[in-house]
């Protein structure tokens, strides 16, 4: 049993399997009984306001999308509660879904978009489900259970253990398979600081992608302006550009191409139509 910051609500775990999970109603006497069998103690519950239960139960949707039916968030996947993952888990679903819907509707989205978001976020609701499942196995009062918790305090303890929990938690550690050879593709775009003192975070508010060059050169201003309607061109050096010299961004923040030095500007352009479409098929509006 443990205690929550708010005043007057406790939070009790019981191993029963699942069991009471919403088959009858929560009563103060069943909470009572509960109470005393996680605390050891003759504990008496005079009133009970507000009661809810959860259970450890792992589900996942085969596929995230069938036709014109789109899932995201609990409706695509369900587990319990520990560590709040899965409210960050929604959010990463509607964060790669909604530009891409976007697109589809306005008419310029490549023809496979909309089947990315299945193949994208679905291998990361695995990994959370399978966290989620590992977080209830340590917490089992048995022989077993006290085992895997000894194991996990010594990695912790250590800087690659810490540092790995915390990429796992945090989400750092994400990457999306989009076939790209740059170590940095499929990955969140660091958050830049650029010279004229923006951050990516504020340049994305546009809803477009971004082709980031620290270097400025035509050739780039003018492959973005091909896309003009749905990508941005950025001129802008940064404080710390990580050794790059450019990098195209998703509007979901991802990074779809990044270049080290010399510039393949037909990979540039492959990857600017895999996820923007072709070029001059959307109205053009103005940039940022």
């Amino acid at each position: 049993m443990y205690t929550y910051a708010q005043p007057g609500t406790i939070a009790m775990v019981d191993f029963d399997g699942g069991v009471f999970h919403r088959s009858t109603p929560i009563t103060r006497e069943h909470v009572q009984d509960v109470l005393r069998r996680v605390s050891g103690t003759d504990v008496t519950v005079t009133t009970l306001r507000l009661a809810a239960t959860w259970t450890d139960r792992a589900r996942q949707v085969t596929v995230y999308r069938k036709g014109r039916v789109l899932l995201a968030g609990d409706a695509a996947h369900t587990h319990s509660p520990l560590g709040g993952q899965g409210l960050n888990l929604g959010l990463g679903d509607a964060m790669n879904l909604g530009w891409k819907l976007a697109a589809t509707i306005r008419g310029d989205a490549p023809a496979d978009l909309l089947d990315s978001y299945s193949h994208e976020r679905r291998p990361v609701g695995a990994q959370i489900l399978d966290w989620s499942r590992a977080q209830v196995a340590i917490m089992r009062p048995e022989p077993g259970g006290r085992a895997l918790q000894a194991i996990i305090r010594d990695l912790i303890a250590t800087r690659d253990g810490a540092t790995y929990f915390a990429e796992r938690v945090r989400g750092a550690s994400l990457r999306y398979d989009l076939g790209g050879s740059h170590p940095l593709v499929g990955r969140s775009v660091p958050e830049f600081e650029l010279s004229d003192g923006a951050t990516i975070g504020e340049r994305l508010r546009s809803g477009k992608g971004i082709l980031l060059d620290f270097d400025a050169r035509a050739s780039l201003r003018a492959l973005a302006g091909r896309w003009s309607d749905r990508i941005v061109h950025v001129a802008e050096d940064a404080r710390d550009r990580l050794g790059l010299s450019a990098v195209l961004v998703r509007p979901d923040g991802f990074v779809a191409w990044a270049s080290d030095g010399a510039l393949d500007i037909d990979e540039l352009a492959h990857a600017a139509a895999r996820w923007f479409g072709e070029p001059g098929r959307g109205k053009t509006t103005q940039g940022m």
